[in-house]
């Protein structure tokens, strides 16, 4: 296991990561004016996306990887446990409304189940046979990816769900913030994003926090621009499922065809609020059956669904 049993071992280990380094520079942070504190803060932030970018190869990788699998009808799974896992959870939940996923397409688990979300579950993280049985629970194929999640890259929750993974087959993604992790060793694809010790000694919600949201927004965003679910930088295939997205989806439609109102509202109105399928009756003069069999026969790519109505 890589937890050490022992918690004179456990401190230990502790001891040399990176995300629980004290920094002594910072030992009067209490005694200084708020503005001070929050230019520190602020700076301190500012060097994570330069960290997330060392990993931009490794990162691109996984995206691919992830792609070809979701292409075949295979799922992204999260897991993680505390901050890492609710990250993970937010992410995937946020995929249905951006990207009209099916609810069960991206999914995110957390150490300790629904209740972690708000509150600390103790002893979760630490827990194995926890990870076995969530992943159990979804019944994982060979053509899904399991990313686990762990700012210190020990987390035996998100190190055993990769274990796990792997084993039946699915591919595997570790994300860790601290070099040479048990986590990115364990996975096919090993992402470490390296932010350095934190403003508040050990407290990974912060930088690391930060560099985890950074790459998960890539995992799920450019896997949806690979799998057609958007046309240039328009999300053609959000849900309109409120006012919002409802004005939204209109405004998709007329910034992708040029159409007026009036076009645009019959044509999501034909459609059932289908944007993409929308765009394309407008671009093409096809009606809606039309559009929306052109789009089956696409995979959904809008742009491979109009190369085939102007063929």
């Amino acid at each position: 296991m890589t937890s050490a049993s022992h918690p004179r071992d456990l401190r230990a280990e502790l001891d040399s990561l990176t995300t629980e380094a004290f920094r002594p520079d910072l030992a009067d942070i209490d005694r200084l004016p708020t503005l001070e504190i929050a230019r520190l803060m602020n700076g301190e932030d500012t060097t994570v996306p330069a960290a997330v970018a060392e990993q931009l190869p490794r990162i691109a990788a996984a995206i691919d990887a992830v792609a070809e699998r979701m292409a075949r009808g295979g799922r992204l799974i999260y897991a993680g446990a505390g901050t890492a896992g609710r990250l993970g959870v937010l992410d995937a939940s946020e995929c249905p409304p951006t990207f009209n996923t099916a609810p069960e397409q991206v999914v995110g688990v957390i150490a300790g189940g629904p209740s972690a979300l708000l509150t600390s579950v103790e002893g979760a993280e630490d827990s194995p046979d926890l990870a076995r049985a969530d992943l159990d629970a979804l019944a994982l194929t060979p053509a899904d990816t399991v990313v686990g999640i762990s700012a210190s890259g020990r987390t035996p929750y998100a190190i055993v769900a990769v274990r796990h993974a792997r084993a039946l087959g699915a591919l595997t993604i570790g994300l860790a913030c601290n070099a040479d992790s048990a986590l990115a060793a364990a996975a096919d694809h090993g992402i470490e994003v390296v932010v350095g010790p934190e403003l508040l000694t050990g407290s990974t919600r912060l930088k690391a926090g930060t560099a985890q949201k950074l790459v998960l927004n890539m995992l799920s965003t450019i896997t949806m621009i690979r799998l057609g679910k958007t046309y240039g930088n328009l999300m053609v295939d959000v849900r309109a499922s409120n006012a919002k997205l409802r004005a939204r989806s209109h405004r998709i439609v007329t910034l992708a065809t040029g159409a007026t109102d009036e076009e645009t509202e019959r044509a999501l109105a034909a459609t059932d609020g289908e944007v993409k399928n929308a765009i394309l009756m407008l671009l093409t003069g096809a009606d809606a059956e039309t559009s929306a069999r052109l789009l089956a026969g696409s995979a959904g790519h809008l742009r491979a669904a109009l190369e085939t109505a102007e063929g």
